[in-house]
């Protein structure tokens, strides 16, 4: 995240805690380390308002002192000094359908894909923070299930935008006859739906990939609904790899029943890796982090994921047998998977430990081989595609994995020496099908696309 912390709060004030969000060359250093090591793509989350539930309601104070993802800027704008630093990696940008207008939006990726020469994500989300609805000019925030209509909307119309208002030959350049760009070849899209009104034609001429290559991770039914018709990249949830499995499943037969490939998704797991030399190394480094962690600014992002403002409840309690359901429910996810912890009391303070680094998501903490091992459980047992590696520290947890983790899954063989297409674009890299950087013909932006006569 472009902010002091990401899920990691308190973990800032150690020496190799990340480096200010303002600091450009940071993001290029990150960039440049993470291309080394053949990531597929650096994935920034964003948010548009602070998390103010803990201590009170509208309180931002826990946040501000603890730096709990605040300060947050702008992701979009860091990208290209990234790209003209890097030639393959790919970066997977996070923004609003429900805050956003579509035309500008539709305008900004398609700036990004040219300058990253086709290697734009973007990560579509319908925000939940009811700070984010104040700022951007409502009183409450738009019901859930409301947010995802307006969501299918706002796609229709960007892909209108981006594969339907110019032919890929419309931009001509023809000095002889003194024509830059073909009229005709480019429309207006004169979409008029419930929510938005967009006149078209997208501002930017055809890009790599035309419509950014596109992550969503929804996990209610309505956001299952939503990411297996658009998605490309889904981000799943889950503390164990039978879990994650049945959720696998799930979405790769929603998938099919909206008309795509049982495997047209890429399924990736959330997963924090602290690994060094030994295992016992990599314990110490571990508790170190944790000793440095700021429970409070663990308790604030807490509140606005769960509504639940832990301020409220007794210190002593056993939230395994009592509290909110949604601190229950990781309760009994953790007690099923943490090794001993069966017979732990699960107080407060235990509960903001448990999620002090990489909040709710699984890790694996080791050396090498013990690492390795996980992981590769981890994609036999959930049948997923690889995983969306967060960082206790940053560049600190990515440098490790090069370091220490890499050699050991490259002499097992189960990661890639290089890019299936270098300087590609992101969605042939993620892909890797040879079906190049556009919308597979499945994918329903794929039926916007304005073809020359003789490519219909």
């Amino acid at each position: 995240m472009n902010a002091s912390t990401h899920m990691s709060p308190g973990l800032w004030r150690l020496p190799n805690g990340q480096a200010s969000n303002n600091d450009l060359s940071y993001w290029v250093e990150l960039a440049k380390l993470l291309e080394s090591g053949n990531f597929d793509g650096i994935f920034i989350a964003d948010t548009l308002g602070l998390y103010d539930l803990y201590k009170g309601p509208e309180n931002i104070g826990p946040a501000l002192q603890s730096g709990a993802q605040v300060p947050y800027s702008d992701p979009s704008v860091i990208i290209s000094a990234m790209a003209y630093a890097t030639q393959s990696i790919a970066f997977g940008v996070t923004a609003s359908v429900t805050y956003e207008n579509p035309f500008i939006l539709a305008r900004r990726y398609s700036t990004l894909d040219h300058v990253t020469r086709g290697r734009i994500g973007w990560n579509v989300v319908t925000s939940h923070l009811a700070s984010a609805a104040r700022n951007c000019g409502l009183k409450e925030e738009i019901p859930h299930d409301e947010r995802y209509v307006r969501a299918e909307e706002f796609m229709d119309a960007v892909y209108k935008l981006w594969e339907g208002s110019w032919r890929d030959d419309a931009l001509v350049r023809d000095a002889k006859r003194g024509v830059y760009i073909e009229p005709d070849r480019v429309r207006a899209i004169n979409h008029e739906g419930k929510y938005f009104s967009v006149a078209g034609p997208n501002a930017v001429d055809p890009t790599p990939q035309r419509t950014p290559f596109l992550f969503q991770a929804g996990a209610s039914s309505a956001g299952k609904l939503f990411a297996t018709k658009h998605a490309e990249v889904m981000f799943l949830p889950g503390m164990s790899p039978e879990n994650v499995r049945k959720i696998a499943d799930d979405i790769r037969h929603q998938a099919t029943l909206q008309g795509r490939d049982r495997d047209s998704i890429k399924l990736l797991a959330g997963m924090l890796v602290i690994v060094d030399e030994t295992d016992e190394k990599a314990q110490q480094k571990y508790n170190d982090f944790l000793e440095a962690s700021d429970l409070d600014g663990v308790a604030t992002l807490l509140g606005g994921w769960t509504g639940v403002d832990l301020s409220a409840l007794a210190d002593d309690e056993d939230f395994h047998f009592t509290g909110p359901g949604a601190v229950q429910s990781l309760v009994k996810t953790w007690s099923a998977t943490v090794p001993g912890s069966d017979n732990v009391k699960w107080t407060k303070r235990r509960v903001l430990q448990e999620l002090a680094m990489a909040g709710a998501h699984p890790r694996v903490v080791g050396g090498p081989q013990t690492v390795a091992d996980q992981l590769q459980r981890w994609i036999e047992v959930a049948d997923i595609d690889g995983f969306n590696f967060s960082h206790a520290v940053s560049p600190g947890t990515f440098e490790d994995m090069v370091k220490y983790l890499w050699p050991e899954l490259r002499r097992r063989g189960v990661i890639k020496e290089e890019y299936k297409v270098v300087g590609g674009a992101a969605r042939e890299n993620y892909l890797e099908d040879g079906l190049g950087p556009r919308l597979r013909r499945n994918h329903p932006g794929a039926a916007y696309t304005w073809r020359k006569p003789e490519e219909a």
